[in-house]
């Protein structure tokens, strides 16, 4: 049964600004050992210009970007930092977090890096401004803290923090002043101030929860925007519309909602817990699909009534959910980063969603970051070299992260798929002779 309670969501449908992501940089988290860069700018060459390019007077910047590597070589690992850097942004100056350790892994291979915070920094587009916002922290506190913007060719600093000294621009960050004291040792001093409703801080912080990220196979946290859309019929439509290319039988989609029950809560859940829930008089909307029935003859006899998540396919349940933050994305122009974005979804239909966003129909400049195994969609006829980049762990166990234009002798018309699966541009498993797993004895 797919449920959503409608009485905890608010506000993620909201039409911000476009905001545009420029450069994201990690260190000292999970695989990440040194510092890693990851830029959506575009490089010189002119390769699909048109469709694959945002061009702003200022910026050259790309619609999409898609991450390889082999297992366990740092792909998630990278989506995961810059997820972490959002909920942060996001939550950690609410009372809820008061007393507890922030989720924030070093490396874990180096005593290099023992006793070091790991470092999380962004650069990004935000009503027309570029800023540059980072923090370093560890599970206890956030180490230090900065805020820059770039009006010209020189940056103009609003904020700089080293542990519980935060020094204040009043010209340019006055809503920041007599803040320094409230802001607890574990919390974010940008947060803190959006809390207080400060201008700037407010605005930027609409740029992380512009920042849509999903982590792991399940989209659930999705779920609800595609509920929103699903309201409103020409949004529906579109849904629908989407939908079919996976399963065309899926004729409409039925909204059902009733009050929660005590008997659709987890048995484990305590019982009163159960009743504090309950006594919100929460909202729950069963998701269905709707197939047409027929006879003998095949022909139409009626309708049958699907719940999404008993009656169809993986793949249905997991474009459904993705659908409407994929609409909603294009049309207000945010930025969605998907973990195995082809997980469960054939090879043509993960290439339609990368070619909705490498399109000049994206007139709103919205961007997609996604990690992936489908080597079908590594061509020169839907990604330039500046939007494929990899990830490969050294003997050390640290990842490397690269993008395709950053290696010599790559032509950018090259069969990248080929090229990538022969080994040309690493970020491979070393597989070895599959024979020798089954030889007896050998492994003595």
């Amino acid at each position: 049964m797919f449920i959503i309670v409608l009485n905890g969501y608010s506000g993620i449908l909201e039409l911000w600004e476009s905001s545009m992501l420029i450069e994201f940089n990690v260190t000292n988290f999970l695989s990440f050992k040194n510092r890693a860069t990851f830029s959506m700018v575009a490089s010189t060459d002119d390769t699909l210009e048109e469709s694959n390019v945002i061009a702003t007077e200022k910026h050259r910047l790309v619609r999409s970007a898609v991450v390889y590597g082999a297992n366990a070589s740092g792909k998630s690992n990278l989506l995961a930092a810059l997820n972490l850097m959002r909920r942060m942004v996001l939550t950690s100056s609410k009372d809820t977090q008061v007393n507890e350790e922030i989720d924030v892994e070093p490396f874990l291979l180096s005593t290099e890096c023992d006793g070091k915070p790991s470092q999380f920094e962004v650069v990004f587009l935000q009503g027309g401004t570029l800023y540059r916002y980072g923090f370093q922290t560890d599970r206890k506190r956030v180490h230090a803290e900065w805020l820059f913007s770039r009006p010209s060719t020189k940056e103009a600093t609003y904020f700089k923090r080293e542990a519980q000294n935060i020094d204040v621009n009043v010209d340019r960050f006055k809503e920041g002043k007599g803040l320094e004291e409230r802001t607890r040792e574990n919390a974010l001093f940008l947060s803190v101030c959006a809390q207080f409703n400060g201008d700037v801080a407010t605005g930027l912080l609409k740029w992380f929860q512009n920042l849509r990220t999903m982590q792991g196979f399940a989209p659930m946290g999705f779920a609800p925007v595609t509920i929103d859309k699903l309201k409103a019929p020409k949004h529906k439509g579109r849904v629908l519309e989407l939908t079919k290319v996976t399963d065309p039988g899926i004729t409409d989609f039925d909204l059902q909602q009733k009050k929660l029950t005590l008997q659709d809560l987890p048995k484990e859940l305590p019982d009163e817990i159960k009743k504090d829930i309950i006594n919100d008089g929460p909202v729950i909307v069963e998701l269905k699909t709707t197939h047409r029935k027929v006879d003998g003859a095949n022909k139409d006899v009626g309708e049958v009534i699907f719940d999404l998540e008993d009656n169809e396919s993986g793949g249905t349940q997991k474009l459904v959910k993705l659908t409407g933050p994929i609409l909603d994305t294009l049309e207000t122009g945010k930025v969605l980063v998907v973990d195995e974005l082809d997980s469960r979804m054939h090879p043509l239909l993960t290439r339609l969603i990368v070619s909705l966003f490498n399109s000049p129909a994206n007139g709103s400049n919205a961007q997609l970051i996604f990690a992936s195994h489908d080597t079908t969609l590594l061509t020169p006829k839907l990604f330039r070299r500046d939007q494929i980049w990899f990830t490969e762990k050294d003997q050390y166990g640290a990842t490397d992260l690269y993008s395709l234009v950053e290696l010599k002798g790559v032509r950018k018309e090259a069969a990248f798929g080929k090229e990538y699966i022969q080994g040309k541009y690493g970020a491979i498993p070393f597989i070895g002779d599959p024979e020798w797993l089954l030889c007896e004895g050998c492994h003595e």
